[in-house]
């Protein structure tokens, strides 16, 4: 049994056929898990449906993005902060013109409808008996600050009592990782795209299973991101200075100002 996991695509196929091609060229994989935020704050939401589409055997969960984008839920500033505090008004007007942005363009292809019935969790077992949990963020929420790296023991502890599972696979918080706690193990792949400064690269990982074990290995991969920068700027989206930050690698994290930079990160492989 061998398996992709990929998180966080974030509407950029550039990015996603450069981790499909690698993962070709190593030699393919039975299935793929895909971990949510697929199409939002990236420059052409459909065209990564229509890359997944082309993928035989796939599971999904639906990350807090791809809500937004169905739903007309937002992430903040709330309309309630922007009363409390002006200055968040263009912020605001980009939020809601961006998520608007990608609801449209997917409406327009006809794909709003497979993203609204993803679903927020899958479960599997291995073939050793170990219990998956595929989720987003943390198993009781698609938001937040995740299952990250910085979390003390007792706030994971917290986080993921009572889920059922051996091994929890998670993305939402841009950052490779590999954590175990009380018998439970915690991935994140790392995001295929809207990555954190040093390493831009697209992120995934490859999990191999047999009736004796599983083990995984982390991997990035170039694309061309002045490609990326330039097809977002083209795209129309509202939000494309933001989407730009990422790739010029100015954007960081609030909960990384709790970590340390080393903890639960791991090596991954070129």
């Amino acid at each position: 049994m061998r398996v992709a996991i990929l998180a966080d695509i974030h509407g950029n196929p550039m990015a996603l056929d450069a981790v499909l091609t690698e993962i070709e060229r190593r030699g393919g994989v039975d299935s793929y898990w895909i971990l949510g935020d697929l199409c939002a704050i990236g420059f052409d939401p459909a065209g990564v449906l229509d890359r997944l589409s082309t993928l035989s055997s796939a599971l999904y969960v639906q990350g807090n993005a791809d809500r937004y984008v169905t739903s007309g839920d937002l992430p903040d500033p709330s309309f309630e902060q922007v009363k409390a505090d002006p200055t968040l008004i263009p912020l605001l007007v980009e939020v809601v013109g961006s998520f608007n942005w990608t609801k449209g363009y997917l409406e327009g292809r006809g794909l709003l409808g497979w993203l609204t019935a993803l679903p927020t969790q899958q479960r599997l077992t291995l073939p050793d008996g170990t219990r998956v949990l595929l989720v987003h963020s943390t198993p009781s929420s698609d938001e937040g600050h995740g299952l990250n790296p910085a979390l003390s023991d007792d706030e994971l502890r917290a986080e993921v009592e009572g889920c059922g599972a051996d091994l929890i696979c998670v993305g939402h918080f841009h950052l490779p990782m590999d954590r175990r706690l009380d018998g439970i193990r915690v991935i994140n792949p790392g995001p295929v795209s809207n990555n954190f400064a040093p390493d831009l690269r697209a992120a995934y990982a490859i999990l191999e299973a047999d009736a004796d074990g599983y083990q995984i290995r982390f991997h990035r991969v170039e694309y061309d991101i002045e490609a990326a920068k330039a097809a977002t700027l083209c795209s129309g989206n509202p939000g494309a200075g933001y989407i730009l930050r990422f790739f010029n690698g100015e954007v960081r994290a609030s909960w990384m100002q709790r970590w340390d930079g080393v903890s639960h990160n791991v090596m991954t492989d070129v």
